[in-house]
C-alpha cells in the first residue's frame, strides 16, 4: 500500500506516521508514505496557494491549480488516476467497513484541505471520495487523512503482528471489542473473571462474543441494530437488559 498525501505541512504527516505500527511496517516495505508539498505546485514566488473567495465571505480559499499540479505530478509518477479521498466534514462518515475497501487499493491519495476550503473545480475534477471522520470542524485535513491511514494501514495484510488482530476488534461484524486484561490477577479489590484463567478456549470465545454484545448494547446500540445475532444471543441480550 502506497499513500501519496497532498498538504501544506508535509512535515506533520511524516512525523506523525513515522513512529509505533505504521513506522515499523514502513520500514519492512509493507506500506509507503509520501507527503506532497501543495506549495511546490504554486505558480507564484511566495508559494502562495490561496486567495480570497469569490461573492465574499469570511477565509481565504485554496486555489484550484496548485492542487491541481500536486495530485497531477502524483498520477504521472504512479501511472495511472489514483483513488483521491478528500477529508471533508460534508463527506460520508469513515468506518472500518470503507477501512477495509481503502485497504485493497495499491495507491490512495488524501489531499487535505485548509483555510475555508478547496477551489470546488478540482474536487470534482480529482476526488473520489468525499470522507469525514466526525461531525466536527478541524483546522485542516492533515488529523483525519492520519486517522484513517493508521485505521487503514491495520487492514494491510502484516501489517499486525497478530494475523487476527484487524479482524476481531472493535466494530468487527457491527460490534464492539470485549472487555481485555492482563496481570496481575487482582488489583485494586478487582479481579480478572475466571473464564479467561481457564484455558477453555470455547468457553473464552463464548464469554467474549456475549460481552461484545452487552458493550455494543450499552454504549453504541445503533450498532446492534445491525449486528447478526443468534436466537440464543438475542435471548442472552433481553435477559441482561432486565439487569441493567
Amino acid at each position: 500500500m502506497k499513500y501519496h498525501v497532498l498538504t501544506l505541512f508535509p512535515e506533520m504527516i511524516m512525523q506523525g506516521l513515522g513512529v509505533s505500527i505504521i513506522g515499523r511496517a514502513m520500514e519492512k516495505g509493507l506500506l509507503e508514505l509520501e507527503a506532497v508539498n501543495i506549495r511546490d505546485y504554486a505558480n507564484n514566488k511566495h508559494n502562495k496557494v490561496d486567495d480570497y473567495p469569490y461573492g465574499g465571505g469570511a477565509g481565504m480559499v485554496m486555489q484550484a491549480a496548485p492542487v491541481y499540479g500536486a495530485y497531477e505530478a502524483v498520477k504521472e509518477k504512479i501511472g495511472y488516476a489514483p483513488r483521491v479521498v478528500y477529508l471533508t466534514p460534508q463527506g460520508e462518515v469513515f468506518n472500518q467497513q470503507l477501512a477495509k475497501e481503502l485497504a485493497k487499493e495499491d495507491d490512495l491519495v488524501f489531499l487535505c484541505g485548509h483555510y475555508e476550503g478547496i477551489d470546488e473545480r478540482v474536487l470534482e475534477e480529482v476526488v473520489t471520495d468525499f470522507v469525514s471522520i466526525g461531525d466536527y470542524v478541524l483546522t485542516g485535513g492533515e488529523l483525519p487523512a492520519m486517522v484513517m491511514i493508521d485505521a487503514v494501514s491495520r487492514m494491510v495484510p502484516g501489517v499486525l503482528s497478530n494475523g487476527e488482530s484487524g479482524e476481531t476488534e472493535s466494530f468487527e461484524g457491527n460490534l464492539l471489542e470485549y472487555p481485555q486484561y492482563s496481570r496481575p490477577e487482582e488489583w485494586h479489590g478487582k479481579k480478572v473473571p475466571e473464564v479467561l484463567l481457564s484455558g477453555h478456549h470455547a468457553n473464552i470465545a463464548k464469554w467474549r462474543r456475549e460481552q461484545s454484545i452487552l458493550r455494543t448494547a450499552q454504549r453504541r446500540p445503533d450498532l446492534l441494530e445491525k449486528a447478526r445475532l443468534t436466537e440464543k444471543e438475542k435471548d442472552f441480550l433481553s435477559k441482561s437488559e432486565k439487569s441493567w
